[in-house]
């Protein structure tokens, strides 16, 4: 299996640790030091870099744009539930992120976005299971059965 790693700079390391835990990730400390944290979002499979600016720097010739004016990603993570979706948005405003959008809701699908401290976007849904395999039309006939 393909295993992913999103590198995010950041400017205050143990903040974003404390951010990213206070969501309900866990850090992998083999691959954590003063530089960098590696956030577990799910094991073997999906992970966040947290690198101090200086360092995200050295992978790059480009200047590093600052997340919280000039966003150029937002990584979306699908949870179980609406609930799970509230839930972690909740714990990710009370650990210092901000909520810059009203929550959206299509009927088969339920998303809320959170940035964390830095700035870096993030976007918690959740999606039908109908839905989710068969499309939204097999939501929405499901809906009118």
């Amino acid at each position: 299996m393909t295993s992913m790693f999103v590198n995010l700079p950041v400017t205050d390391l143990e903040r974003a640790k404390a951010f990213y835990t206070a969501i309900g990730f866990t850090l992998n400390p083999q691959f954590t030091d003063h530089n960098a944290a590696c956030v577990v979002v799910e094991d073997g499979h999906s992970y966040f870099m947290i690198l101090v600016r200086e360092f995200f720097q050295t992978f790059t010739d480009l200047p590093i744009g600052d997340p919280k004016v000039n966003p150029s990603v937002s990584t979306a993570i699908f949870l179980d539930s609406r609930d799970q979706v509230d839930a972690t948005t909740a714990k990710g405003l009370a650990a210092g992120g901000s909520e810059p959008r009203p929550a959206s809701d299509y009927g088969f699908m339920y998303q809320r976005q959170l940035t964390d401290p830095d700035g870096n976007v993030l976007e918690f849904g959740w999606m039908d299971p109908v839905a989710a395999e068969q499309g939204p039309e097999a939501f929405a006939q499901q809906q009118q059965a």
